[in-house]
């Protein structure tokens, strides 16, 4: 996301001022709101660059709701478990980054094939 006066990209702590003020925004939804979801995504996201210790919470409560309430949107739940994996690669959690990232490849292959862009 840019500014819209400058064209800057938003970082550091500017990032997740506006990671929080949108979860906040819409946390009283439903958990099957859509725009919840995505403010989920919004704060998990910014706070991965700079403090992923604080993120890996947040994109793991992201991929529950998604396998809870959106199951069919494979692709989705696929992502959401790559960015667990980089959390926890982050957090210094190897092994356990390597074992999502070995299934999340697995279930790529099996339905994108081997040479989709997404799969390699």
């Amino acid at each position: 996301h840019k500014c819209f006066d400058c064209g800057q990209h938003f970082h550091g702590a500017v990032q997740i001022a506006l990671g929080w003020a949108c979860w906040k925004i819409y946390l009283g939804r439903p958990d099957t709101d859509e725009q919840r979801t995505m403010a989920l995504t919004a704060l998990g996201g910014s706070l991965m660059r700079s403090r992923p210790e604080e993120a890996l919470p947040v994109l793991h409560a992201q991929l529950v709701l998604l396998r809870r309430y959106w199951s069919h949107h494979e692709e989705s739940i696929l992502t959401a478990q790559s960015n667990v994996a980089i959390g926890l690669d982050d957090v210094g959690r190897f092994d356990e980054a390597l074992v999502l990232k070995r299934a999340v490849f697995a279930r790529r292959v099996a339905t994108l094939g081997a040479s989709h862009n997404t799969t390699i």
